[in-house]
Formats: structure tokens, C-alpha cells, sequence
């Protein structure tokens, strides 16, 4: 999942206009909810737009600092919360389409602008008048009469400031400004030559006879891609996901071609060539080491989770540290049985990483007498969608969702939809783009085009964006049971979108600490496998008929047996991550496969049988999209998630009463309270990593 979190206190009223040329995001769009009018954006618009915003925010920060008038609450903190508007209104576009319909034009505006918005962000923070505003008001905030809300705006503003370098001296602040402006640079770099090194390192292949074991639909796709790729006749293609397993390789029945895709993927970014990544990585590590010295840190792991849950590096160590042992016996026991598959199948009793999925997948049907592919009919995308995990929320929240044609999109497949809230008041606007494209970032994520904020007035405009295979022409859009759940993910990030309801635009939504925000989306994965929920919406694409009880509880089994991947791979590649980011700064720049395999040899896991989800060079969360030392997230928030799950089984489940108690104490409320006091106060409880390993099935 990827969102966009925005900037430290970002956000003054719209003075007199910068000096630039007038642009479309210069005023609101006129349409509902203000948002983007795709039918009047260009891609040309995008660089004058940016460097206007970035002129006009300039303007109005320097006002703020320069005003004569004593420093209070309003002209100072919630000026400043007010400031950047038209600025946030063409990025919070533009990184919509960089991430999911990006050219070669908006590419080149990214490489641009992105060093002049880290310079912008730098001349924020790093403004000596205006820190000494915020440092008064600090000073004297016990007697500023704030309500609770805003001392923890002034607060996070004041800490903000110190943690981005306001303390530093002068020498310090421009080193300091310079390790920023390479790092944006680098990060830019790093996200566009992935998403081209992904697009190339396509497996392709001349015979149809490698491709035994895919469906006639999945090799029709293929045949379909290589034409996109412009291959001779008779070519096939399989394109990457962002992750190192790739989902072909549980059906593929050639070992060579299994070997082929995994490699493909393995290295995609490691291949020496133009979209080769390592080079930037050892710099990208090197700088944030650096970064994190001159901020008083002893590395960038602590640096980075000053404010988060977990609050420094070894605690978050400690934390994945209770999951190895039952994590490792687990993998162990699931080593040995798919090397006795391996050797009835006439191959040799080793375990290769590209025969896990197949395997694996062999096993679980034995174990449960059940394939997951048969699953697949009951589970037309759009049906998911509006059956299921719209249902849910409504269930749970009293929400419902009209779907609408008249707003303008970015790309043909984005479909958009006004959501009412309980009494048919108007919540906001939800887009949803579902399908792959060669032009669009691996994964899954939500953001926003509109941030709520009753400051501003403004209503959320939600957006999600996942990766699916798209079926081809005239068969029927079927998804995964993996995919329904990556739906209902996606959709959980959204409700916190949606939900919010917070004055200051910072304290908004989704802007959490990263080990919280994955909260609210992984515990929505819940409701996939409800029954009132799943009965819904789980219903044979031509027959209407619904799904069988008996598969119903195969798939609730799904997610708890043989755990040793999945929790695996995704425990690896956090403590790959904490790694990098555990070096000081006066390491030497390292040899990226030599570090990676060092790093990996120490985890306690199984990383030969079992890599990382993502290996250092595809990493795209920690080396560009904001997860440095952060991806064990998705591990904490899976134990916030299952302890809620409890405390709803033990309270009546799926209801309106629980759902409006999340909603009113957890999903409402941003970042306007301390994490661990807000999760305390939905369930009475500190929580627990016990019922995690429970769902996962790693303890009885």
C-alpha cells in the first residue's frame, strides 16, 4: 500500500498571486467535491503548475515569518496549516498519475521538479523566523489555552521542525539541504527505472509448450502483452508483478520456465544496464546514515521512527524478533514436505525458491482437498466490489455508493463512485482502477485527489489502485481470492480516508504514523471472509449460484495454514529494510548483493528457501515511496488488526454498534491523538501479539 502523506504542518489563506502564468490548478475545480477535471488537465500543465504552487507557497511562508504581529496559535501554526493549497491541488494529481498512468512527460517533470520541491520543503523547515514563532508559542503552551487537538498540532509542529534540522547551525543546514536534494533526486531516479526495469524484465518466451499449466485465458493475456511489446508472432509474455513471487509460478508445469520467471523477476534491477538500481541504493543508504548523524541519531532507523508506535529501531527488531521462532519451525516443517512432493514428481528432494508456489500450492490441496483456483468463478471483480466490500461498509458503517459516470478520468478503467453516509448525506468520492498497465507502479495503494479538513471546508475524494491481470476481451472479469482481499485491503484505507473528520488538514485521514496506518486496512480484510459478507457477494459469475459452504471455510483456512511464506517473506524484507538502515554514518558505501545476503543470512529465516518479498533493488516502499525503516509496519499493524478482530469476536462481531465505535474512535480521528492511547481506547487493552500468531496458525 502506498499514500500519500503530506508535508510537516503543510498547509495560510491564498494571498495575492506569485509571479507564473495562470494554470488549471490555480483556483478549486469547479466539479463535485472539487475533483480533478481530467477533461481539462494536460500533461503540459503539470511543471508550470508545480512551480507556481511552489512560488506561491514560498510567498506565503515568508509572510508568516515576516509578520509584525506577536506569534499566536492562529497567525502562526493554523496560518501555516492553511498555506500550500494550490500547491497540494496539482500534487496530489500529479502523483496519482506518476504512479498509475505515467509517460514519458510526466516522468521528466518528476525528475524536475521533485529536487525543487525537497529545496521547498528544506526552506520550510529550515526557516530560522519562522521556528522562532513556533518555538515561542512552544515555550508558552501550557498557557495558550489550546483545546487537546490543537497542543498536539503544536506540538507535532514544534517536534517537525527539530526532527527536519531547525537546531542545526549554518554549515549544518546546508549540508543538510544538499543531502535532501540528492536524495529526492535519487528516489525519482530510483522509482522510474524500476517501473521501466520491471516493464522489460517481462519473462518472453516463443512456445506455447512452456506455458503448460496456465489457462487458455492466462496464455491468451500473454499473447495479448506480447503484442503490446510489439514481439514477433508467435511470442509470449508475462509481465512482472512487484513482488519477487510471481503468481504464474503455482501453475506453470515446466521447471525450466518456473527457473526463467522467477530469475526474471530476481533481477529485474540487477542486471547492469540502464535500469540497474544498485548504484543508487548503496548512495541512497550512505546519505540517509548521514543524515541521520547530523540530526543527532546514531542511524536513520531511529531518525525515522521518532513519532511512530514502535518509536526507535530495536523495538521494532524486538517485535519481529517474537514472531522468528514459530515462524522459522514453521518453515522448516513446510521444507520437508514439499521436498518429498518434489521427489514423487521425479525431480531431486532440494527446494528452490521458483518450486515453493507450485508446490506449496500442491500441498495445501492435499491438505484441504481443495483448489483455489476453483474459488475463482464466484468472484467477478465488480460484484466483489459492490457486493462485498461496499456491503461490508455498509453493514458495518451504514455508508452506500451510487456509481457515477459524468466525472471526467485519467484512464478508461477507473471507475468512480459519490459515497452517502448514514441519513444519504453526501461522505465523498471514491475512484477505483483496478486493472495492470505497463505504465503504472507495482502494488496497491490509496490516496487522495481532496483531503478532508474542516478548515478548508473540503469533503475526502479517495482514490484506489491495485494491479490485477486483466482478463482478455470478452471473457469475464474474474479476480483472485488473493485479490478480493487485496480489495477489501485497499478499501480499508479508503474508509480512513473517508471517515475522517478532523479540522486541521494535517491531522487528516490517512496522515499516521506508518505503523499505524496499515491499521484500518489490513483489519477491513476481515469482512472478506465474514459469512453474512462473503454470502453476498461470492456468487458464480454465470449461475448466480452461491459459493458452498464446505469452500467457504476452505478459504477461511487459506489464511491460516502453512503461514511460513507468506509471514515469511514479508518478515525478511523488514529486516532487510532495518538493516540498510541500521548503518552509521561512517560506514563505507556497500556492495548491495553482498550486504542483501549477509543481511538476509542473519535474519533466523529461511531466506534460501523463503526471499524477501522484495529484494534491495525492486524495494520500491523503502527507497521511494516513503517506508525507510518502516516496512515492519505491515507486520505491527497486523497485530493491531487481529487484536481488534478479537475484541470484535468477543463483542458481537460484524455489527453497526462495533463498526460506528471503529469509526468514531479509531477511523474518524487522523493523527489528532497519540496512537497507542487511540487504540487503547477502542479496545480497554494494550495489544497483544498472541491472537496474530493464533490467526496465522503458528500458535494453538
Amino acid at each position: 500500500m502506498k499514500h500519500r502523506l503530506m508535508v510537516m504542518a503543510a498547509s495560510l489563506a491564498m494571498i495575492p498571486a506569485a509571479s507564473g502564468a495562470q494554470t488549471v490548478f490555480d483556483a478549486p475545480s469547479p466539479l463535485p467535491f472539487h475533483a480533478p477535471d481530467f477533461s481539462r488537465i494536460k500533461d503540459g500543465d503539470f511543471q508550470p503548475a508545480i512551480e507556481r504552487g511552489i512560488a506561491l507557497r514560498r510567498a506565503e511562508i515568508d509572510r508568516i515569518a515576516a509578520n509584525p504581529a506577536a506569534p499566536t496559535f492562529a497567525n502562526t501554526i493554523e496560518a501555516m496549516e492553511r498555506s500550500g493549497q494550490m500547491l497540494d491541488r496539482v500534487l496530489q494529481v500529479f502523483s496519482a498519475l506518476t504512479g498509475a498512468n505515467t509517460n514519458d512527460t510526466l516522468d521528466e517533470v518528476d525528475r524536475i521538479t521533485s529536487p525543487k520541491l525537497a529545496a521547498l520543503n528544506d526552506e520550510v523547515a529550515l526557516n530560522a523566523k519562522l521556528f522562532a514563532r513556533v518555538k515561542v508559542l512552544h515555550e508558552k503552551a501550557a498557557s495558550l489555552k489550546l483545546s487537546p487537538v490543537q497542543r498536539r498540532l503544536l506540538d507535532r509542529t514544534y517536534e517537525g521542525f527539530t526532527h527536519s534540522g531547525a537546531l542545526l547551525d549554518e554549515a549544518g543546514k546546508t549540508r543538510l539541504k544538499a543531502i535532501n536534494q540528492r536524495l529526492a533526486t535519487l528516489s525519482t531516479e530510483f522509482s522510474q527505472k524500476l517501473t521501466a526495469g520491471t516493464r522489460e524484465a517481462a519473462l518472453v518466451v516463443t512456445s506455447k509448450a512452456v506455458l503448460a499449466g496456465l489457462s487458455e485465458g492466462e496464455i491468451a493475456a500473454a499473447a495479448k502483452a506480447a503484442e503490446g511489446k510489439k514481439l514477433p508472432a508467435g511470442s509470449y509474455a508475462l509481465p512482472l508483478q512487484n513482488t519477487t513471487q510471481q503468481p504464474q509460478l503455482e501453475s506453470l508445469s515446466d521447471p525450466a520456465t518456473r527457473k526463467a520467471l522467477f530469475e526474471a523477476s530476481w533481477t529485474r534491477s540487477e542486471r547492469g544496464d540502464a535500469h540497474d538500481t544498485r548504484a543508487m541504493i548503496a548512495e541512497m543508504a550512505q546519505l540517509r546514515a548521514e543524515k541521520a548523524k547530523l540530526l543527532g541519531y546514531k542511524n536513520f532507523s531511529d531518525y525515522q521512527l521518532y513519532d511512530q508506535m514502535a518509536r526507535n529501531g530495536a523495538n521494532a527488531r524486538a517485535f519481529m524478533a517474537k514472531l522468528a521462532p514459530s515462524l522459522k519451525a514453521a518453515q522448516e516443517r513446510q521444507v520437508k514436505e514439499l521436498a518429498e512432493l518434489i521427489a514423487k514428481d521425479g525431480g531431486d528432494t532440494s527446494v528452490k525458491p521458483w518450486d515453493w508456489q507450485k508446490y506449496a500450492g500442491q500441498s495445501l490441496k492435499a491438505k484441504l482437498s481443495f483448489d483455489p483456483s476453483s474459488a475463482k468463478p464466484y468472484f467477478e471483480i465488480n460484484k466483489v466490489m459492490e457486493e462485498g466490500v461496499f456491503y461490508a461498509a455498509n453493514q458495518l458503517y451504514g455508508i452506500s455508493f451510487k456509481r457515477r459516470t459524468d466525472l471526467p478520468v485519467y484512464q478508461e478503467d477507473v471507475r468512480t463512485y459519490t459515497v452517502y453516509d448514514k441519513g444519504g448525506k453526501e461522505l465523498g468520492l471514491f475512484y477505483w482502477d483496478p486493472w495492470k498497465r505497463d505504465n503504472k507502479q507495482g502494488g496497491a495503494w490509496m490516496s487522495n485527489f481532496v483531503g478532508q479538513s474542516g478548515m478548508m471546508g473540503t469533503k475526502p475524494v479517495i482514490y484506489n489502485v491495485e494491479n490485477f491481470a486483466k482478463p482478455g476481451a470478452g471473457e469475464p472479469l474474474l479476480v483472485s481470492f488473493d485479490d478480493v482481499i487485496t480489495m477489501f485491503h485497499e478499501f480499508g484505507h479508503a474508509l480512513h480516508g473517508l471517515f475522517s473528520d478532523q479540522y486541521y488538514p494535517s491531522m487528516s485521514g490517512a496522515n499516521t504514523a506508518r505503523d499505524f496506518v496499515e491499521f484500518p486496512s489490513q483489519f477491513n480484510e476481515n469482512w472478506a471472509t465474514d459469512p453474512k459478507v462473503l454470502a453476498h457477494y461470492a456468487r458464480h459469475y454465470q449461475t448466480g449460484a452461491p459459493m458452498p459452504p464446505a469452500m467457504v471455510e476452505k478459504l477461511k483456512d487459506l489464511r491460516r495454514i502453512d503461514q511460513g511464506y507468506d509471514l515469511g517473506e514479508v518478515v525478511a524484507a523488514a529486516m532487510l529494510d532495518m538493516d540498510w538502515h541500521a548503518l552509521p554514518a561512517d560506514a563505507p558505501r556497500q556492495d548491495v548483493d553482498a550486504f542483501e545476503a549477509k543481511a538476509l543470512a542473519a535474519t533466523g529465516l529461511d531466506t534460501a528457501h523463503v526471499p524477501p518479498r522484495y529484494r534491495s533493488s525492486y524495494f520500491r516502499h523503502i527507497w521511494a515511496n516513503d517506508y525507510a525503516s518502516a516496512y515492519y509496519a505491515y507486520l505491527w499493524t497486523q497485530m493491531l488488526d487481529h487484536d481488534a478482530y478479537d475484541w470484535f469476536v468477543h463483542h458481537g462481531g460484524l455489527t453497526r454498534a462495533n463498526g460506528e465505535r471503529f469509526r468514531a474512535l479509531v477511523l474518524s480521528r487522523g493523527s489528532s491523538l497519540d496512537y497507542a492511547a487511540m487504540y487503547k481506547g477502542f479496545t480497554g487493552r494494550d495489544p497483544s501479539v498472541t491472537p496474530m500468531l493464533r490467526a496465522k496458525g503458528l500458535i494453538d
